[in-house]
């Protein structure tokens, strides 16, 4: 069974091949979709990526239901395949699973927590969420897949300056006695927190509060390495909490959870990757890279 529709929000006719600059169809199939033959749609869906390959459109959706697309999550998380990122170009969580550990795998309705040595993740996967990819048919590789929301769901609280939040009450991992400072971005795809108990990481952020994240990362720094506080990435689909080291300057990232704070890929303003543009209808929620 597919999805209802291949629409991307992106709705108008190329005018030379008349197909849909954002799923791939003919007018008339747009029309007449709602009541096409489930075979009629399934043989639709199988022409529209070489549709929009022939029109040099890169993003297309894939047709997966939610039950198929929890299915892909569940299963990717639980045999330890590829990695999930959140955040945006500069400020990123990425999660997988490290070597000889496992994640466990749990569902509460729509919402999927997941947990393994380092971190956890939460996922919320509902009616507004949509599986797409950037990566052309006949790839020879499994592709990259970019679950995304609808932006009318609405947007996570957006800050340009360093906040403190209190407590986090949604927290993956162990909080007791911590607070939660928002790092202040200023992007609305998403959020990088730290979450640190009483010492000098606190007090290096109190400090820096109403300051900018250029302004105060001097500042803040030093503390945050020595004292390795979780760090909290949200994004519109749901988190990723990293408790593990945080890499020093020129180190090597370690395997499994672990983020990514980098200025001057940050100022780029780029939500994903150069080639990946997704439809203004949708914010990005998390990005999946599949294993080598």
């Amino acid at each position: 069974m597919t999805i209802t529709s291949p629409c991307t929000g992106i709705c108008k006719l190329d005018t030379i091949t008349g197909w849909c600059l954002g799923c791939g169809r003919s007018g008339d199939e747009i029309a007449t979709w709602a009541t096409l033959p489930g075979p009629l749609r399934d043989d639709v869906w199988a022409r529209v990526p070489g549709r929009l390959d022939q029109m040099g459109v890169t993003c297309r959706r894939l047709p997966w239901t939610n039950e198929q697309i929890r299915a892909f999550v569940t299963s990717r998380l639980s045999e330890g395949r590829g990695t999930w990122i959140m955040g945006v170009v500069g400020a990123v969580a990425e999660f997988s699973c490290p070597p000889g550990a496992v994640t466990d795998v749990s569902w509460r309705g729509e919402i999927m927590t997941a947990q393994t040595r380092d971190g956890a993740m939460r996922m919320t996967i509902n009616d507004d969420v949509r599986a797409v990819t950037f990566d052309p048919p006949g790839l020879g590789t499994a592709p990259r897949i970019v679950l995304a929301v609808k932006r009318e769901r609405g947007r996570l609280p957006v800050t340009s300056t360093i906040q403190g939040l209190g407590e986090d009450r949604a927290a993956l991992t162990t909080a007791a006695g911590t607070r939660l400072f928002d790092l202040g971005l200023g992007r609305k795809e998403a959020r990088f927190g730290v979450r640190v108990a009483a010492g000098p990481s606190r007090a290096a952020l109190e400090r820096a509060v109403g300051k900018s994240l250029t302004e105060a990362l001097p500042r803040i720094g030093p503390s945050l390495i020595v004292e390795n506080p979780t760090r909290v990435v949200e994004s519109i689909l749901g988190r990723i909490e990293v408790t593990g080291p945080i890499r020093a300057a020129g180190g090597v990232s370690p395997p499994g959870p672990h983020t990514h704070l980098l200025p001057d890929q940050l100022a780029t303003g780029r939500a994903l990757p150069a080639g990946m543009e997704l439809p203004r209808a949708y914010l990005p929620g998390a990005l999946f890279y599949p294993s080598n």
